[in-house]
């Protein structure tokens, strides 16, 4: 089929050259990248060195050169040879499981459908006097679905896939001008085994302000984790931009459910790695020197609750910190004053 059939006659005569280079590039529906680079060829050829069209577009002349030599103005379909190339690799690496060993796996795990990978991979030798490495056992396993409960994992999967994607604390980057007071909340929990009896106290401070917030509960659901965010909201006057914690079942669910309703950004520490909240951790510390270990336990949250506020009022209206020039932090933030009856049940 010729391509100059969809343009009347007495237009094509009207054309340069050029213009109809970009009327084929339309009709053969070329991405804007390439009818830009289609530019880059119409303005050099047009009168202007490499040089100029690359100090125009803002190109290297290496990039110029590998695009100009695609095109052949003597086929207008070599327009198509300024697309993207794809990038995927020509050679790929090739499952190299066979049949005969897929089927002799699908027999054995249709035997022994509770035993492992690593345990079929030995009665597999055994059996067929053959090694097999467990990766291709696993693999058998999840192409054929040969689980002894498949609904659940396939529910398992699905909660996998849909599962919202955490916001790492490694990504916050934040400016000079931006590392101050109230800028992100740093959130953990303390776990107590005294008297007999678990308790938990739910820790927060500022990251630059240092101001400190803490209160004890009988267990650590994300009920008692939303309570305890909406009375950090209420303390610090509903300024709460970020909060930064670890990846607890505490901080999940309904506290997840109040961070949206609050506009609060919920940034997670990575597995296994408490130096990503060391705030937390030299606040938690403090806390179990000077208050825990001077004999303040006390098992009824209540009782509990009420001395803990006592020592916060210490903490952030009177003790000097070293990290702020042995200033206290409500020098340098305002907040509500942290009396018993704020923060009674």
């Amino acid at each position: 089929m010729n391509i100059w059939y969809s343009f009347p006659l007495k237009e094509i005569k009207l054309l340069d050259k050029h213009e109809r280079w970009r009327r084929v590039a339309k009709i053969l529906g070329l991405s804007a990248r390439a009818r830009l680079r289609l530019e880059w060829i119409i303005y050099s050829v047009t009168g202007h060195s490499v040089q100029e069209t690359c100090r125009r577009y803002g190109l290297p002349r290496k990039t110029f050169y590998k695009w100009f030599n695609q095109f052949d103005e003597d086929n207008i379909y070599s327009l198509k040879r300024l697309e993207d190339k794809s990038r995927a690799p020509k050679h790929v690496r090739q499952r190299d499981i066979t049949a005969c060993e897929e089927e002799r796996i699908v027999v054995l795990r249709k035997a022994h459908l509770c035993y492992g990978k690593m345990k079929l991979a030995r009665i597999y030798q055994n059996t067929y006097h053959e090694k097999i490495s467990s990766w291709k056992i696993q693999y058998t396993i999840q192409k054929y679905q040969l689980y002894p409960n498949p609904v659940k994992v396939a529910k398992t999967n699905r909660k996998r896939h849909s599962a919202h994607k955490k916001k790492r604390i490694t990504e916050l980057k934040l400016s000079w001008y931006q590392k101050r007071a109230g800028t992100i909340i740093c959130l953990d929990t303390i776990v107590l085994h005294l008297a007999g009896c678990k308790r938990y106290i739910f820790t927060a401070i500022d990251k630059f302000g240092k101001v400190a917030f803490a209160r004890m509960y009988k267990n650590k659901s994300s009920y008692n984790g939303q309570d305890f965010l909406y009375r950090l909201h209420f303390l610090l006057n509903g300024k709460i931009n970020r909060v930064g914690h670890d990846n607890g079942t505490e901080f999940e669910k309904y506290f997840r459910e109040t961070c949206l309703a609050l506009r609060i950004q919920q940034y997670h520490s990575r597995p296994r790695t408490p130096k990503d909240n060391p705030d937390n951790e030299r606040f938690n510390q403090t806390l179990e020197t000077e208050f825990l270990n001077q004999g303040n336990f006390h098992p009824d949250p209540e009782v509990f609750n009420t001395k803990l506020t006592d020592w916060l009022v210490e903490y952030n209206f009177h003790r000097p910190h070293q990290t702020l020039g042995y200033r206290t932090p409500l020098e340098l933030t305002k907040v509500s004053p942290m009396y018993p009856s704020t923060t009674a049940s």
